[in-house]
């Protein structure tokens, strides 16, 4: 078994003026990681972990490895927040799949609410777990999953890389089969969406990984796009493993810096990204610059008047 077409797409939503959600590209590892804290605390911290991500790339093999790249990511994002006070109190969540093809399964990492589902035939399974307070409060009988898409506190998550010096990362593995289709994302997807809504549209797009991922952003923000929208989607066929590639090189820039906002399944572009406005984002600011504008011009003509 090996990786199929793949893809990664991110926008930054229509309420939003930038993206603090990163995500790491790298066959047979991929990664979402969604910031948060104030000012760019967010972008900094998603992008610390998605670096050390690809960077101990090459170290994972199973889930004991899988856990000490997290667990490295933590301590990077951590250690910054203590050095720098202006991260102080970032974190980031973090799902990560590794696919071992030798072995037919997939390898999984989990903190916080970004999620991790499989689409099996027309099936759609969420295979993570939400480390969020609404989740916790549905699995106690609390609130009914429908109450808990609508509750106020339903973005709160109860773990997450960097807020604290040790952390407790979901990690796990599950069987895998050729036809199999997995999708990474944030909340901004599936805030908008419910799990319906994102099979129909994957099964819309004929399974098909890169018109997928942009059916699914483009419908999340029609729905409002409230937040950061990351997707990355791989398929599995038959045929043995890929071999490991060579590492990567990085585009230069510090954790966080502001890069490309898709990548395919080109291997010259596998590489951490983080990433600046899309769509969404340029169209939000372009709506500011022109209220600001509107409102100079009004500014001067009472002036004049008067």
């Amino acid at each position: 078994m090996r990786i199929g077409r793949s893809t990664a797409v991110t926008d930054t939503g229509r309420r939003r003026m930038r993206n603090e959600d990163a995500f790491v590209f790298e066959p047979p590892l991929f990664a979402i990681a969604d910031g948060m804290g104030g000012a760019r605390a967010g972008e900094v911290a998603a992008g610390i972990a998605a670096a050390a991500l690809k960077e101990g790339r090459q170290t994972v093999t199973d889930e004991s490895t899988l856990e000490a790249v997290i667990e490295e990511a933590n301590r990077r994002v951590w250690q910054r927040s203590v050095t720098d006070p202006g991260t102080s109190g970032m974190g980031t969540t973090v799902t990560v799949a590794f696919v071992d093809g030798a072995d037919d399964r997939i390898v999984f990492g989990q903190v916080g609410d970004s999620r991790a589902y499989r689409l099996r035939g027309e099936e759609l399974e969420q295979v993570t777990t939400d480390h969020s307070l609404v989740a916790e409060l549905v699995r106690s009988g609390v609130l009914t999953p429908e109450e808990a898409e609508h509750h106020p506190q339903r973005s709160a998550i109860t773990r997450a890389v960097g807020t604290e010096s040790a952390i407790d990362a979901d990690v796990f593995s599950m069987p895998a089969e050729p036809g199999d289709l997995f999708l990474l994302c944030s909340d901004g997807l599936t805030d908008m969406l419910g799990a319906d809504d994102i099979a129909a549209t994957i099964l819309a797009a004929e399974r098909d990984p890169e018109a997928a991922g942009e059916a699914l952003v483009a419908a999340a923000n029609a729905e409002g796009g409230e937040d950061n929208i990351t997707v990355v989607l791989f398929e599995l066929v038959e045929g043995e493993p890929d071999p490991e590639p060579e590492p990567a090189s990085t585009d230069g820039g510090e954790p966080g810096t502001v890069q490309a906002a898709e990548v395919s399944a080109d291997p010259a572009s596998r590489d951490v990204r983080t990433h600046g406005a899309g769509p969404g984002g340029r169209l939000a600011a372009l709506g500011l610059i022109a209220l600001v504008l509107v409102v100079g011009v009004l500014v001067l003509y009472w002036g004049i008047r008067r």
